[in-house]
């Protein structure tokens, strides 16, 4: 399960916790601040701010939020398990950027 192998790193981290997203899916959060979450095995969404987000865009590592494209979230499909490194490199650099004083590799 892709979802499964996501979390399991994720929720290696210091500080992550896990539960249900409002609008569907699992959420992952580093104190009070969601780091973003996960649709089933199918698609994973993450607020950055909005030049990071244009940087994810402009580079292809991440699309427009599929319900809120001009906002700073952004959403990476879920095609494979070859993907789920990507989403876990996504939110590696939401953790890093929310929680500076833990390092991670």
């Amino acid at each position: 399960m892709i979802l499964g192998k996501i979390s399991k790193e994720i929720l290696s981290w210091p500080g992550v916790t896990t539960g249900p997203h409002r609008f569907g899916g699992t959420e992952f959060r580093i104190g009070k601040r969601e780091m973003g979450h996960i649709h089933g095995d199918k698609l994973a969404d993450l607020p950055f701010p909005m030049q990071v987000r244009n940087q994810l865009i402009e580079s292809g590592r991440a699309s427009p939020h599929h319900v809120l494209p001009e906002s700073g979230w952004v959403s990476k499909w879920i095609r494979s398990e070859e993907d789920v490194s990507e989403v876990v490199e996504l939110f590696r650099m939401q953790y890093k950027r929310l929680n500076p004083q833990h390092a991670i590799v």
